[in-house]
Formats: structure tokens, C-alpha cells, sequence
């Protein structure tokens, strides 16, 4: 089923195959001006390489969020190295910018689809990011993943007429049929009950390590530690390393 989409890239990529998927090195953080100035991540060092599964945990304003968006190049890299496929963040033009998050997939924990559009066409606007794919293409790949995640028979139905699981499925098909070499996932299962919770996360390992892609997730859900390569724990804006239960 994922052979043409798994052979086919759709976009070059932009990471040798020796590099790290994500390195960053000394990264500091902060918010507002002057009086008001408050540090929020501390000398911040992680590596990520194809394949690794690494999730993140910690209390709510730890900061977790905040290094998402800065790695997902969402936010502007202040202090320190942040260099994601290669390319160094800190101080990038834009363009170099919108070229690094077209190979980012994206996963948050509200799904973030477009209600007006059905299930392949919210997974179509992902490719069309993309040069170089016709038309036909990027519909036939679109079926394709959606066929992966197990939405074969949902390719027309709108959000709403989705379910919660299903709705998650729909954005890790959009996540990944791109061929990111990196996604990032923020509370994917958060909003899921304990067994669409589990598929979700089962399903965005076996596509993740099917595709050679790094997955970064945020997750307060304990019963899904056992995916990962590694567990960190971010708190006070700080991070370390926990072992895995």
C-alpha cells in the first residue's frame, strides 16, 4: 500500500545522510523587554537523527511548547544553535525558513483541520506546498496515505462528521505524506480516549519509522512512553534525560 509513497519523495531533501535531523546546541529563550524579561529555556542541547522516536515531558509552562515552535522554525532562535536538517535557524532568512518547514510535518492536539474541506483535500494541502506534482498526483498520493492510516472509506467526509481518532488520523496522513524528515508533535493523544490515544500513537510510529522520519512529541500521556528511542523531561526550562519505564 505505502510503496509509491514511500520510493517517491515528493520534495529533495536537505540533510545528508550522516547529518542530525535536529541539533541544538546552548539555546537560551526568553520573553518580553526590559524589566519585564523572563528567561524560558536554559541552555537547551538535544540531537535528534532519522528514524528516532524522542517524546517530551514536564508540567504545563515548562517550556515545551515554546521549543517546539522554535525548532518547528515557527519562532525566531534568539540564543545559542539551532540547526534543523543542516540549516542553521539562528539568524535565517525567510525563505530559508519557509524551505526548512516545508520538510517539518506538523502534529498538535486540536487536529487543526479545515472544516470546509474533506479528509483529502485537508491532506492535499500539505503536497501543494510541494513543486514538481501534477494534479493526479497529488490527489492519488493523498488517497494513499489516507489509505494508510486506515481512512480508505472516509477520503470525502468532512471533520465533522469525523471522529476524534479519525480526525487525528486525517493530520498524521497530513503530517506525513510529504515525506518530512522531521515531525513534530505537540499532545497528539490529549483530547482521545485511552484506546484511540494508543492507535494514534502506534500508527504515527509505524508510518514515522516506515518513512526513516524523527519524531519530537510532547506528551503528558505516560501509557505511551514505551514508543520512544528516548524520554526527556523539560521543567523550569530546563532539560534532562529520563529513562524509559
Amino acid at each position: 500500500m505505502l510503496t509509491s509513497l514511500l520510493t517517491q519523495p515528493s520534495t529533495p531533501t536537505l540533510i545528508s545522510a550522516t547529518e542530525p535531523v535536529l541539533q541544538v546546541e546552548g539555546l537560551n529563550h526568553y520573553f518580553g523587554e526590559g524589566s519585564l524579561r523572563k528567561q524560558i529555556l536554559f541552555d537547551i542541547n538535544l540531537t535528534l537523527h532519522s528514524g528516532e522516536i524522542v517524546l517530551m515531558t514536564g508540567p504545563s509552562g515548562s517550556g515545551k511548547s515554546t521549543l517546539l515552535t522554535l525548532v518547528g522554525a515557527l519562532r525566531s532562535v534568539q540564543e545559542g544553535s539551532l540547526r534543523v536538517m543542516g540549516q542553521e535557524l539562528r539568524g535565517a532568512k525567510q525563505a530559508t525558513l519557509v524551505q526548512v518547514r516545508k520538510q517539518i510535518g506538523y502534529i498538535f492536539q486540536a487536529h487543526n483541520l479545515l472544516k470546509c474541506l474533506t479528509a483529502v483535500q485537508n491532506v492535499q494541502m500539505s503536497l501543494e506546498l510541494h513543486n514538481g506534482l501534477s494534479p493526479q498526483q497529488i490527489r492519488q498520493r493523498a488517497e494513499e496515505m489516507l489509505a494508510a492510516v486506515g481512512l480508505a472509506d472516509r477520503t470525502h467526509y468532512y471533520p465533522e462528521k469525523l471522529s476524534g481518532g479519525q480526525k487525528q488520523r486525517v493530520a498524521i496522513a497530513r503530517a506525513l505524506v510529504s515525506h518530512p524528515k522531521l515531525v513534530l508533535a505537540d499532545e497528539p493523544t490529549a483530547a482521545l480516549d485511552s484506546k484511540s490515544g494508543r492507535e494514534v500513537v502506534t500508527l504515527m510510529e509505524r508510518l514515522a519509522r516506515e518513512q526513516g522520519c524523527a519524531i519530537l512529541m510532547v506528551t503528558h500521556d505516560n501509557r505511551i512512553l514505551d514508543i520512544a528511542d528516548r524520554v526527556l523531561h523539560l521543567e523550569d526550562g530546563r532539560l534532562e534525560s529520563h529513562s524509559i519505564p
